[in-house]
């Protein structure tokens, strides 16, 4: 820790560069107080393009895999400006992960998240806005999975996503032949849609669940709204499991939530659900 404070004595050349260093220091100290706390160790694993800052519980090699996918994180600085770091302030999925009380819990940040820059050679705003769910990106998600399950020798994975980390998990189960259940937390399912009811410009070269919802339609799924929401609404996750279609293996559930709030006190009861295809 000494050594980033005489980096911080000697790079800070501004009140707003110091203030924007401290500020990125003590997300990284939050997450790390979370993961310790909670038994988890902190890695990078390579993929096929980013460096994926990962937070690993493996205690029982074999079991299945518990896969918690961040959220889009502190994307924006403002409505009009990018941030120089999407590191999120409030790490929800991982607080979600590290109330998870299975053997083998992964919480995987997305693109640019926690990896520090000098060891990103893609470290690019368009990988956390317009292009946050381009192939290169699920690509590598995808390729951070697919290590994860070789190091835990798991068979089989549940998927849990946050927000945009929702979109990743929904293109990730499309894609997979691992995945036995999918849930989501205040997921943005239908991204086109959602920039629309924002009234911001549409992605370009995005994946989109809407796209792929057909091909997931006996996977079973439960996907949690927050009735507060004001930033991912409930006719979004709606929309998505409109095109599936199948009431029998996917459920929408309601919480009494925020986009941020009131999901890390509910979801040990909300991991309890059931996620199957026995639905009435």
């Amino acid at each position: 820790m000494a050594g980033v404070f005489v980096f911080l004595a000697l790079g800070c050349f501004s009140l707003i560069g110091c203030a924007a260093l401290s500020a990125s220091i003590n997300r990284q100290v939050r997450a790390d107080k979370i993961a310790s706390e909670s038994g988890f160790k902190r890695e990078i694993i390579p993929t096929t393009f980013f460096q994926i800052t990962a937070f690993s519980k493996i205690e029982e090699p074999g079991k299945p895999l518990h896969v918690y996918i961040e959220g889009d994180g502190f994307a924006w600085a403002s409505r009009t400006r990018l941030s120089d770091d999407p590191t999120p302030f409030r790490p929800v999925a991982l607080q979600l992960a590290s109330q998870d009380p299975a053997a083998n819990v992964v919480y995987l940040s997305r693109p640019c998240q926690y990896t520090p820059r000098n060891l990103e050679p893609h470290y690019d705003a368009d990988y956390w806005s317009s292009m946050r769910f381009s192939k290169e990106v699920i690509d590598s998600m995808n390729d951070a999975v697919g290590r994860l399950k070789v190091a835990s020798v798991a068979q089989e994975i549940h998927l849990i996503g946050y927000s945009g980390g929702g979109t990743v998990a929904v293109l990730l189960a499309a894609r997979r032949n691992d995945i036995v259940t999918l849930r989501t937390v205040a997921g943005n399912l239908d991204p086109e849609a959602l920039n629309r009811y924002h009234r911001v410009s549409p992605f370009r070269e995005n994946l989109d669940p809407m796209d792929i919802a057909s091909q997931l339609s006996n996977l079973p799924q439960r996907h949690f709204i927050g009735n507060k929401d004001n930033i991912v609404p409930s006719f979004i996750a709606e929309n998505f499991v409109h095109a599936i279609n199948n009431p029998r293996c996917v459920e929408i559930t309601a919480v009494d939530a925020e986009h941020l709030d009131g999901w890390s006190k509910s979801w040990p009861e909300l991991l309890q659900m059931s996620v199957d295809c026995s639905q009435d």
